[in-house]
């Protein structure tokens, strides 16, 4: 249990616990946010995902049976819905890099507002699962976000970077 608590309270994990929260409290209260305040806020808040994600420790899931999920698809469909509306014609970007195409020569269409919600929707998860304060459901759920992080939501905040830069900085 001991082993437990010092990767469970290390710093680079409370840190990374600090900015998903403030994340995930940030997405909840966009309703009556503007346009450019969540763009410039995200500005910030995707990098330092990204390399507080990084430094979360390497570990063996202890479960098989799978976290439980917090997020609900109403739930997640209400908040991409927000972020979509307030997006509009913005919300669309093409990308050229995908893990799964042989060809780098093609482009496909992504979206601001679904790369937000999904990074919300596993940062939620893991935020709630951390909160029980059970070693075993802390470390699984740590285990959980770190890799879904290398398999899929890395990408996605890199790739909304990207499309947020092109929107401030357009000239």
């Amino acid at each position: 249990m001991e082993e437990y608590n010092e990767v469970l309270y290390s710093k680079n994990v409370i840190e990374f616990v600090t900015v998903a929260k403030e994340y995930c409290l940030f997405v909840e209260d966009c309703t009556n946010k503007p346009k450019s305040q969540i763009l410039a806020s995200m500005q910030k808040f995707l990098p330092l995902l990204y390399l507080k994600a990084s430094m979360l420790p390497a570990l063996e899931s202890i479960n098989d049976e799978g976290n439980e999920k917090f997020v609900s698809e109403t739930h997640w469909n209400k908040i991409n819905t927000i972020f979509s509306a307030k997006f509009g014609d913005d919300d669309t970007y093409r990308d050229i890099f995908d893990t799964t195409m042989n060809e780098l020569n093609e482009s496909f269409t992504l979206s601001i507002s679904e790369d937000f919600t999904d990074i919300y929707q596993d940062l939620k998860d893991f935020i709630s699962l951390f909160s029980y304060g059970t070693s075993e459901i802390m470390l699984e759920a740590l285990w959980e976000c770190r890799n879904n992080f290398e398999i899929y939501w890395g990408h996605r905040v890199l790739s909304a970077l990207r499309a947020i830069h092109l929107i401030l900085y357009k000239k």
